[in-house]
């Protein structure tokens, strides 16, 4: 892979924001991009300030995602951004992802896609009719033993899958934090800048990402249960739901912001016919493997027995440990290279994007109608 970085914009980002700081970090560690321009802020001041904490050329810390746009695409082809990276907040993915790939730029846009699925739908016509690469970064599925899970349920190593489990639990919502001006807080609890899912949108989407890219299935039906358990939340802060999977299994999914002492528990659960598989993205090392009438193996990151698949995905020998910044680094690299016009590992992209938002909206209305709700494929 070539390694003359890519020049890149960003929208969203700012001070304070935690997620751009993970972007900016991944988009750097393989060396495949350099930060050169962005909006950081919706306020001029804080985005010049944040330019400047950066090092940028002053003139390209622009006021807003519109001048971003405009005064990158009037620029020489060899000074311009080759690629957009949109970490805002939901609600404000939609018209900057859209611009940027009218102005032909690719775009990797943080998860979930947008706030709806009808706006999802528009942001999918705009990635149709550019042509162009577009990543959704759902990173936990960059992770070198989520790629050995993959392709030993594809490999037909497990069986026939008849079971699948998938949680996401957190305990950081457990109190009513957003009115104490918790800034992450703030936003991802108000329906106004989240969306109508909660945990739904924020981390459930996550999961059920997960578990239709390493099952190689897709959730048929589900019937789900939301709950807003911190009073006055707007909300939900917890949600479970039954899944039945198109090629004839089940199982179940849960999102939760209101367990106590859980950080960041996403867990991924996989039974076939002839084993499982287990692994826990808190241990993103460890891959336990069953299977029936064998004891059951650990396959640990880094190892020489692993797929060649697996071994791309990760940087350092085996024992050191490696996660949730690197994982996220890989989207980026699989990115560049699709930016760059190269053959490299595929990356969630918009089909992920309207999975996610139909699910969400399916189990808000399944919550709402106490009945099973369809997701056909987009």
């Amino acid at each position: 892979m070539s390694q003359t970085p890519l020049r890149l914009g960003m929208v969203g980002g700012g001070p304070g924001a935690f997620i751009g700081a993970v972007h900016r970090t991944a988009a750097a560690l393989d060396a495949q991009f350099q930060l050169v321009a962005g909006a950081f802020s919706s306020d001029a001041e804080k985005s010049a300030a944040m330019g400047r904490e950066l090092g940028l050329d002053a003139s390209r810390a622009y006021p807003d995602w519109k001048a971003l746009m405009a005064g990158e695409a009037a620029l020489r082809p060899e000074q311009r951004i080759q690629a957009v990276s949109v970490v805002t907040p939901n609600h404000q993915h939609l018209g900057p992802t859209i611009a940027a790939l009218r102005a032909g730029f690719p775009v990797i846009c943080d998860k979930p896609l947008t706030t709806s699925l009808a706006l999802a739908e528009e942001i999918a016509t705009a990635v149709q009719e550019s042509g162009l690469p577009f990543c959704l970064t759902h990173n936990y599925s960059g992770y070198p033993l989520i790629a050995e899970a993959k392709e030993l349920v594809a490999s037909g190593a497990i069986g026939q899958v008849r079971k699948v489990f998938v949680e996401y639990l957190q305990g950081w919502l457990a109190d009513p934090i957003e009115r104490e001006g918790q800034k992450q807080a703030v936003w991802r609890t108000d329906p106004t800048k989240s969306g109508p899912g909660g945990s739904l949108g924020d981390i459930a989407t996550h999961a059920f990402q997960l578990l239709e890219h390493v099952s190689g299935d897709t959730v048929a039906r589900v019937f789900g249960k939301a709950t807003t358990f911190v009073e006055g939340r707007s909300l939900d802060d917890d949600a479970m739901v039954l899944l039945e999977m198109a090629g004839g299994a089940n199982g179940v999914l849960c999102s939760s912001q209101v367990c106590v002492g859980k950080e960041n528990g996403l867990r991924l659960r996989i039974f076939g016919t002839e084993g499982g598989l287990e692994w826990q993205q808190e241990h993103p090392n460890d891959l336990w493997v069953h299977r029936k009438g064998k004891p059951s193996e650990l396959r640990r990151a880094g190892n020489a027995y692993l797929s060649a698949t697996s071994q791309a995905a990760g940087r350092i020998p085996a024992g050191h440990p490696e996660g949730y910044l690197e994982a996220f680094a890989n989207l980026y690299s699989a990115f560049a290279q699709a930016v760059r016009g190269e053959q490299g590992p595929s990356f969630p992209g918009i089909l992920e994007g309207l999975r996610g938002m139909q699910f969400v909206e399916a189990v808000l209305e399944s919550s709402s109608a106490d009945s099973w709700i369809p997701l056909a494929l987009p």
